[in-house]
């Protein structure tokens, strides 16, 4: 559960959502919410709505019908960066980072649409530029401590392994200051150490007060940082519960787990 031991408030409402591409039901009454510092767990085989949800939580994708509401703002119809700029941030299952510049520039290129400076402060570098540059600064090695990437600072982000690529882009994700992440396979591809990172580090995000919604593959690492999952089939919830609950659910071995998956 939560910090704290219970759940709070409502903070994403999902309601009798459906996506349609012509006459393909991607999405059917899909219908769940998110709570304030929940870590939820969206699961299901391939092709079971996973990612058309995320794309229309984050503005990517419009709903054919139903609502999707964060902290009481309907959503339906913004834009993704209008949506971001309510602290509801995503990441993507492609490594999406600044290949030619350094791990530390990633970050700061991220934090520096927060910056308040005008740009006559920003070409005569004033005062008030020169602070709020440090500033940033400081910021971007907190989040890259975060994310345990502060001894890679000056190397280029391209020169980064594939899991330290993936760490690069959640450490633009923190960037963004969400107040809930979404983050979509954020192991997929890695090894059993590297996953082992991120779950601590998704771990690490929540106690910050951030609350999580993942899409991710790797069961292991669903039921060990899941406090609740919700279960897709042909775009369907078909389960949702407490990750015991959803390990002895016939109803999701059968249709993803598999029988010889029962404890994983």
């Amino acid at each position: 559960m939560p910090a704290g031991g219970a759940a709070g408030e409502v903070v994403l409402s999902i309601a009798h959502v459906a996506v349609h591409f012509g006459g393909l039901v991607a999405l059917a009454d899909l219908d769940f919410t998110v709570c304030e510092g929940e870590i939820v767990g969206l699961i299901g085989p391939n092709g079971a709505g996973k990612t058309t949800a995320f794309n229309v939580v984050t503005g990517f994708l419009k709903p054919t019908a139903g609502e999707v509401r964060y902290r009481n703002t309907l959503l339906n119809g913004l834009k993704p960066h209008e949506i971001t700029s309510l602290g509801l941030v995503r990441t993507f299952q492609r490594t999406s980072i600044f290949q030619n510049n350094t791990v530390f520039e990633n970050v700061l290129i991220g934090l520096h649409r927060l910056g308040q400076s005008t740009l006559w402060e920003t070409l005569l570098a004033l005062p008030r530029e020169k602070i709020a540059e440090a500033e940033l600064a400081d910021q971007a090695r907190e989040i890259l401590r975060v994310v345990g990437l502060e001894r890679r600072a000056a190397d280029l982000a391209a020169t980064l392994p594939y899991g330290e690529q993936r760490l690069l882009g959640m450490a633009l994700a923190l960037a963004a200051r969400p107040s809930m992440l979404l983050l979509d396979e954020p192991v997929s591809g890695m090894n059993p150490n590297e996953s082992a990172r991120v779950m601590r580090l998704v771990q690490t995000i929540r106690a910050s007060g951030v609350t999580i919604l993942l899409v991710e593959h790797d069961m292991p690492m669903v039921m060990q940082v899941s406090d609740r999952i919700v279960v897709l089939n042909y775009g369907r919830i078909i389960a949702e519960g407490p990750p015991a609950a959803i390990q002895k659910d016939p109803g999701v071995i059968r249709a993803y787990l598999g029988e010889g998956k029962k404890r994983a």
